[in-house]
C-alpha cells in the first residue's frame, strides 16, 4: 500500500515550490505542455502525486527530468500554483534523495548552510595559500593537482554512488526483468543527451536557449579538458593557450547573459530563481572570468606580483568542485542525461 505524507507540500516549499495546494486540477498546464500525450497527463500527474504526498511514486518517477521549464504551464495557470516551479523543486528534491551524503538536501533547503560551506572552503584556501607563502609556482602546481584529484574523488565517491541510487529507485520494481541488451542498446542516448541536451528542442521557446546551453556545455567541458589534461596555466603551447582563451571567454560571456536574464526576470524560467540557480551561473561566470585573466597575467608576466588573482580563482574552483558540482545545480546535467537513458532502456524493454 502506498504511503501518503500529508506534509510533503510543506517540505517541497523548502526546495522552492510555491503553493501546490492552490491547484484545482483545471488541466490548463496539461493542455499547453508539449510533453502531454494520450498516456501522460503532464505535469498534472506530478502535481497530484505531490498534493497527495506519494513520495515513493515520485522518487521512482523520471518525469520531472523531462521538463526543461519553458514556463508555459505557469504562465497559463489561473491559480498561480506555479507548476513549472514545482517541477524544478521536484528535481531538487529528487537530487536530495539520490545523494547518499544528505548534503544536497541540506544545501538546497538552507541558504545559511550553503553560505557557511562557501565561507569554510574560502577560508581553507586562504589558509593554504598563506601556508605556502603565496608562492605562485607552488599554488599553480597544487591547484593543477587539486583539479585532477577533485574530479576523480567527486565522481568515484559521490556522483557514481548517487547515479546507482537513482537507477535503483527508478528500476526497484523491475530491475531483474530488464536484460543487459536494453542497457547496451540505449547507451548512445546517454551521450547524445549529455552533450547536446536535445530534449530542450521539444519546448516551444527552446531554439535560442538550446543553442546557448550547447555552447556552454561544450565550452565548459573543453575548458575542463584544457586546464586539467593540457595544463593550460603551465603550458607554452600556442594552440593550447589560444584554445583556453576562447573557451574561458565563451563561458563568462554566456553565463553573463544567463545572469542578466535572471536579473531582468523577463522569462518565466528566470522569475523565481532559487539560490542554487544563482550559485551555478555566478560561479561558472567567475570560473571563466578568473581563468581568462590568470592566463593573461601569466602571459604578460605579472601574475607573480598579482597572485591574489590566482588565489581568487582557486577559491572559486574549490567551491565549484566540492559544492556546486556534487551537490548543486550542476548535477542536473548528469541526472537529466541518465534519466533520458533510463527512459530509453524502459522503452526497449517493452518492445
Amino acid at each position: 500500500m502506498a504511503k501518503i505524507n500529508p506534509e510533503f507540500t510543506k517540505e517541497l516549499k523548502s526546495y522552492g515550490a510555491f503553493d501546490v495546494n492552490a491547484c484545482y486540477n483545471c488541466g490548463n498546464c496539461t493542455a499547453v505542455c508539449s510533453l502531454s500525450d494520450e498516456e501522460n497527463s503532464f505535469p498534472r500527474k506530478m502535481i497530484r502525486l505531490s498534493v497527495l504526498g506519494l513520495e515513493e511514486d515520485i522518487q521512482m518517477s523520471l518525469d520531472p527530468w523531462l521538463c526543461y521549464y519553458c514556463g508555459e504551464c505557469s504562465t497559463t495557470c489561473p491559480r498561480q500554483a506555479e507548476p513549472g516551479e514545482l517541477m524544478m523543486s521536484l528535481r531538487r528534491w529528487l537530487i536530495s534523495k539520490y545523494d547518499w551524503t544528505g548534503l544536497s538536501g541540506l544545501l538546497y533547503k538552507s541558504f545559511t548552510a550553503s553560505l557557511t560551506a562557501f565561507i569554510i572552503l574560502a577560508t581553507g584556501v586562504l589558509w593554504f595559500a598563506a601556508y605556502q607563502g603565496f608562492n605562485p609556482e607552488k599554488l599553480l602546481h597544487y591547484g593543477h593537482y587539486f583539479e585532477m584529484i577533485a574530479i576523480a574523488f567527486v565522481f568515484a565517491f559521490i556522483l557514481l554512488p548517487d547515479i546507482i541510487r537513482m537507477w535503483w529507485f527508478t528500476f526497484s520494481k523491475e530491475h531483474s526483468k530488464i536484460p543487459l541488451s536494453a542497457y547496451t542498446k540505449a547507451i548512445g542516448d546517454l551521450f547524445v543527451h549529455m552533450f547536446t541536451q536535445k530534449r530542450t528542442l521539444g519546448c516551444d521557446d527552446s531554439q535560442v536557449r538550446w543553442f546557448e546551453h550547447l555552447i556552454l556545455v561544450f565550452g565548459y567541458l573543453l575548458l575542463l579538458f584544457t586546464t586539467v589534461f593540457l595544463d593550460w596555466f603551465g603550458t607554452n603551447n600556442t594552440f593550447v593557450i589560444a584554445l583556453g582563451y576562447i573557451e574561458s571567454a565563451i563561458i563568462f560571456v554566456v553565463t553573463f547573459i544567463f545572469v542578466l536574464s535572471r536579473v531582468k526576470k523577463e522569462k518565466e524560467v528566470s522569475k523565481h530563481s532559487h539560490p542554487s540557480d544563482w550559485f551555478f551561473v555566478i560561479w561558472l561566470f567567475l570560473m571563466g572570468f578568473t581563468a581568462f585573466f590568470v592566463r593573461l597575467f601569466i602571459d604578460i608576466n605579472i601574475l607573480n606580483t598579482n597572485i591574489w588573482l590566482y588565489v581568487l580563482h582557486l577559491i572559486v574552483l574549490v567551491q565549484w568542485a566540492l559544492l556546486i558540482v556534487p551537490f548543486g545545480k550542476w548535477t542536473h546535467f548528469l541526472y537529466r542525461s541518465f534519466a533520458m537513458y533510463f527512459i530509453r532502456v524502459k522503452s526497449l524493454n517493452t518492445k
